[in-house]
C-alpha cells in the first residue's frame, strides 16, 4: 500500500460571525481530533489567529467529542464557539415581552 493510501482526509470547520473557515487536512490513520486541529492550525497560519484552537469544545458532524476521539476518512471536525446568549434565557425574555405586549393591547 502506498503512503498516500495510508492517510485519511478530514475537514476542520469553524464558523465565525461573517466568516467560515474550512481547512482540509491529511492525517495518519490513527490520528485523533487534537492532531487534526494541530494540522489545521498550521495550515491556517495568521488567518486562524481568532480561532479558539485549544479552549473551545469540538465535535464530529455535530456530535460533541473529546479531543482524543479518532475521526474517520471524510469526517468534518467542528470547533464550536460559545453561544451569544443562553437559548432558554432568550426564550423566557421573549415570552415576558410577548405577555406584556398582549396585556397592553387588551
Amino acid at each position: 500500500m502506498s503512503q498516500a493510501a495510508e492517510r485519511k482526509r478530514c475537514v476542520v470547520a469553524y464558523a465565525a460571525p461573517g466568516r467560515q473557515h474550512l481547512l482540509s487536512v491529511e492525517l495518519a490513520p490513527g490520528a485523533d481530533v487534537a492532531q487534526a486541529l494541530a494540522a489545521a492550525r498550521q495550515l491556517a497560519g495568521a488567518e486562524g489567529a481568532g480561532i479558539p484552537w485549544d479552549a473551545a469544545p469540538v465535535g464530529i458532524f455535530g456530535e460533541a467529542c473529546a479531543r482524543t476521539a479518532v475521526p474517520r476518512e471524510g469526517d468534518r471536525i467542528e470547533i464550536y464557539r460559545p453561544l451569544a446568549q443562553d437559548p432558554r434565557a432568550s426564550r423566557r425574555e421573549r415570552t415576558v415581552r410577548t405577555r406584556a405586549a398582549t396585556r397592553r393591547v387588551r
